[in-house]
């Protein structure tokens, strides 16, 4: 079973906590990637990163004296969104850490797909930036099938809580024999299943605290998720799509 997870825009570098284990997979990729970047103008890669100034002057400066090799973080604590904040990877026992090495995949316009202890540098790129690169025209078409074939390598069961940004460059390449089984964190509003984009970051980070805290094994066991007063709602449910609801023992409620 491996676990799919979004990246965050903001970064930060931590070079003493954790030591960095390996580097990312596709690494001569991203290299392709950065050498993209640095031949565009401060102006066009603003306009690419769609960010204020002072976001565009940093990330410029990152750019300027980016090193893929050396000075890295690990993957899992160099993310600083909502998601990582509710994961809390720097409060988790050696024994959690375990499980998310073996099991977490985060997703990465820059990097591909990377484990939680690859030694990343902070960049901003995301998954739906149109980057142009060797005539693909955009990132999904960059990255194409590869991170797809990746994860098939790996499992037969892949747990989607990426956002729908993230999941594109993965779920259409995938084989049918991989279950890709995504899981939906969303409120009840006039019969519909209504997602708020705070709220699913803040689920999706404490689920895969919870995974890791839990040890689980098996899809099936994610039902059993009851944090942030969520609950699975087996009626709404699918074997491709688990559907948990805040405050989820009420009764029924049409999906959206």
């Amino acid at each position: 079973m491996r676990i799919l997870i979004s990246p965050a825009k903001k970064m930060r570098e931590d070079t003493d906590t954790f030591l960095p284990e390996s580097l990312p997979a596709f690494l001569p990729r991203t290299e392709r990637l950065k050498a993209a970047l640095e031949a565009m103008s401060p102006q066009a890669l603003q306009r690419l990163w769609r960010c204020n100034d002072a976001i565009a002057a940093l990330n410029v400066e990152r750019l300027s004296h980016m090193d893929l090799r050396c000075r890295l973080t690990p993957a899992l604590f160099s993310y600083e969104g909502i998601q990582y904040r509710y994961l809390a990877p720097g409060a988790l026992e050696e024994a959690a850490l375990d499980y998310l090495r073996e099991h977490l995949c985060i997703l990465s316009g820059f990097y591909g797909l990377l484990r939680p202890f690859d030694g990343v540098t902070p960049y901003r790129l995301e998954m739906q930036a149109r980057l142009n690169v060797d005539g693909t025209g955009d990132l999904y078409g960059f990255w194409g099938s590869t991170l797809a074939e990746a994860l098939a390598a790996q499992t037969d069961v892949v747990v989607n809580l990426a956002s729908r940004e993230y999941s594109r460059a993965v779920e259409p390449h995938l084989s049918p024999a991989v279950r890709f089984l995504t899981c939906t964190f969303g409120e009840k509003r006039e019969g519909k299943v209504l997602e708020k984009g705070t709220m699913c970051k803040m689920a999706r980070g404490e689920m895969v605290r919870w995974m890791a805290q839990t040890r689980v094994t098996r899809p099936e066991d994610l039902a059993g998720f009851d944090r942030l007063d969520y609950r699975f709602r087996p009626e709404l449910s699918s074997p491709q799509h688990f559907i948990f609801i805040k405050g989820g023992n009420e009764p029924c409620c049409k999906q959206a």
